[in-house]
C-alpha cells in the first residue's frame, strides 16, 4: 500500500440502511443495495497536504472518479454508485472543506481541488479512470483532464459551473455565504424538512444525503467562488478524450446554446438533455442520469476495445 494511504474496512455509512428505507424502493432492492453499501470501503489520501476522504467499491474493475459540486460529498453518489458498481470501480472522494476530508485554511480554488484529485488518482494508482464531474466537481474534471499529469479515459460533466465573468461576479457578490451561514445554525429536522417541499419529485434518501452534506459544508469551501474560474473553453478545446456533456432543460448552467458552442470547439463532445431537470439534475432524474452514464462509459470502453483488436 502507499505510504500516503489510510484504509478501513468501515464503511461509515451505517446510516445509510436507515435512508434507503425511505425511498420508495421494493424490499428486495433495499436489501442489495444496503448489504453492498456496507460492503464499500472507506480511506484518507494524504496529498497536497490535506487529508481526502473516500468512499471506493472495489473491485478490478475500469476505475471511476465522481466529483460532488459545492456542499455536496461523496456519499451523495451513492445511489449513482450501486447502479454502477458491477462494472467499475467507483470511487468517490470528499473535496477539501466538504465531508470528512480537511479544511485548510486556504486552497479552494479550482487548480486546488484538481490538484487533489490528480494526487487520488496517482495514490490510489488508479489507471486511466474516467471522471463525472457534477456542477463544481464539473470544473474540476474539465481542468484535471486538461492536464498532462494524468490520463483519463473519458470525462463526462453533469452541467459544470461553466460561467461567464458576468455570472461569476454576480454569483460571487450573492449573499449564498450567508444563506449557508444560517443554515449551518438551523436544526437539521427543519433544514431536512424545507428541502423536502422544495424537492418533492426527489426520492427521499438522496434529499437526506445532500441535506447531510450540506451541513458539513464548511465556510471556507464557498472561496471556490471567487473570479475568475478557469476559461472553460480553453480548457474544453484541449480535452483529447470522449466527453459527455449532461445537462437539464429547468434552470441549468449550461445554456443548450452554449453547449453546441463546445462541441463545435472540440468534437468529442457529445451532448445529451434530461428532461424535467435543473441544475441537479443528477438528484432530479438519478434513474435518466445512471442510463446516460453507463451508455457513454460503455460506448467508450467499446470503442477502445475494437481499436485493439484492429491494432
Amino acid at each position: 500500500m502507499p505510504a500516503n494511504l489510510v484504509d478501513s474496512n468501515e464503511t461509515g455509512h451505517a446510516g445509510l440502511v436507515t435512508v434507503i428505507s425511505l425511498s420508495g424502493l421494493t424490499i428486495q432492492t433495499i436489501f442489495e443495495w444496503s448489504s453492498s453499501v456496507t460492503s464499500w470501503m472507506t480511506g484518507i489520501c494524504k496529498t497536497n497536504g490535506v487529508d481526502i476522504h473516500y468512499v471506493r467499491t472495489g473491485g478490478s474493475k475500469p476505475p471511476l472518479v465522481l466529483l460532488h459540486g459545492l456542499t455536496g460529498d461523496g456519499a451523495c453518489w451513492s445511489r449513482l454508485a450501486w447502479a454502477l458498481e458491477d462494472e467499475y470501480d467507483v470511487v468517490m472522494p470528499d473535496a477539501r472543506g466538504h465531508g470528512s476530508s480537511s479544511t485548510p485554511l486556504h486552497g479552494y480554488r479550482y487548480e486546488d481541488y484538481a490538484s487533489d484529485v490528480v494526487g487520488l488518482i496517482h495514490g490510489l494508482g488508479l489507471a486511466d479512470p474516467f471522471l463525472l464531474g457534477h456542477s463544481m466537481g464539473g470544473m474540476t474534471a474539465t481542468v484535471v483532464a486538461s492536464q498532462s499529469t494524468v490520463a483519463t479515459r473519458g470525462v463526462v460533466l453533469a452541467d459544470p459551473t461553466f460561467l461567464h465573468p458576468e455570472r461569476q461576479r454576480e454569483v460571487h457578490a450573492s449573499d449564498v455565504v450567508e444563506q449557508h451561514r444560517r443554515l449551518l445554525g438551523s436544526d437539521k429536522a427543519d433544514v431536512l424538512a424545507q428541502a423536502r417541499a422544495r424537492h418533492p419529485r426527489r426520492p427521499p434518501d438522496v434529499v437526506e444525503l445532500v441535506v447531510e452534506a450540506r451541513l458539513k459544508t464548511r465556510i471556507a469551501a464557498f472561496d471556490v467562488l471567487t473570479p475568475p474560474n478557469p476559461e472553460y473553453r480553453q480548457l474544453m478545446s484541449s480535452l483529447s478524450v470522449p466527453i459527455l456533456l449532461i445537462v437539464g432543460d429547468n434552470g441549468a448552467v449550461v445554456s443548450m446554446e452554449t453547449a453546441r458552442e463546445l462541441q463545435d470547439l472540440n468534437p468529442r463532445v457529445k451532448v445529451e438533455q434530461i428532461r424535467d431537470a435543473g441544475h441537479g439534475l443528477v438528484y432530479d432524474q438519478p434513474e435518466r442520469f445512471e442510463r446516460v452514464v453507463r451508455s457513454f462509459l460503455r460506448s467508450v470502453l467499446a470503442q477502445a476495445s475494437d481499436q485493439t483488436a484492429s491494432s
